[in-house]
């Protein structure tokens, strides 16, 4: 197991229904020895979450606190099989990094063929980073076109610590998120451990993702968490991103 250096998926109390503010998260970050820190605010369909006016308005952010590269984003909403996302382009274009799932409070799916379409259509989306929680077993999917497109348009899958929190009674997420490890070893598709934190001490805890990693041998080469470098690169961001107080997400690909 090598050292986590980056966890991209996170929320703070912006979301409505987490309960650090930023300073907090990035200060467990640093204390837990992350380079990069995602704090991903859940898009306008989630009840509770913060005014579009929010990611407008995050240039005023400092992008480095306490050592640590901050990136701020959103978890935008997947609505429906047309891959329609709750977050349109301009705003998108204030994030330093757009990640995009389904949630059950605003979405509306059909059968597996035609999530699956859905799906694909955000992965080829050139202003998405990343699919978070994809094997959550909110929506029927098949895993291989996904984890094969993913690859050829450089978006990071994401294996999520959060869905499987037996709070969560997730009940298909454990064979999931297995089935997608081993696509993506198949395949060579990076994925990305995310915490899913809405508390600082869920920064950069996968504890229910490393024996999926040991029981599948997933490589250490295809987990983006280990490796910002790398990561910047792959998904085409600046590693200065944000600095400049402009609008600044550009497509990946």
């Amino acid at each position: 197991m090598r050292k986590i250096l980056i966890d991209a998926h996170t929320h703070s109390v912006a979301s409505g229904h987490a309960y650090s503010s930023i300073q907090e998260m990035a200060q467990a970050a640093a204390e837990k020895g992350l380079q990069v820190l995602g704090i991903t605010e859940h898009g306008p369909s989630i009840p509770g979450t913060c005014p579009l006016i929010y990611f407008k308005n995050m240039f005023v952010v400092p992008r480095m606190m306490y050592g640590v590269r901050l990136l701020m984003g959103c978890e935008i909403n997947i609505l429906d099989n047309d891959g329609t996302l709750d977050l349109n382009d301009e705003y998108i274009g204030y994030l330093d990094i757009a990640i995009a799932g389904i949630h059950v409070n605003c979405w509306k799916g059909g059968t597996r063929e035609e999530n699956t379409e859905g799906m694909l259509k955000v992965i080829c989306n050139p202003r998405i980073h990343m699919i978070c929680h994809p094997g959550d077993d909110t929506a029927e999917l098949d895993f291989e076109p996904i984890v094969i497109a993913a690859k050829e348009t450089h978006t990071l899958l994401e294996i999520n610590n959060h869905s499987l929190a037996p709070e969560r009674k997730r009940t298909a997420a454990h064979d999931h998120n297995l089935t997608l490890l081993r696509l993506c070893k198949k395949h060579g598709t990076p994925v990305m451990l995310g915490s899913d934190a809405h508390v600082s001490f869920q920064i950069a805890d996968y504890e229910r993702l490393w024996p999926l990693l040991a029981e599948t041998d997933f490589p250490d080469e295809l987990v983006m968490n280990y490796r910002p470098e790398r990561f910047f690169s792959y998904l085409n961001i600046p590693e200065n991103i944000g600095d400049t107080g402009l609008p600044t997400s550009a497509p990946h690909m």
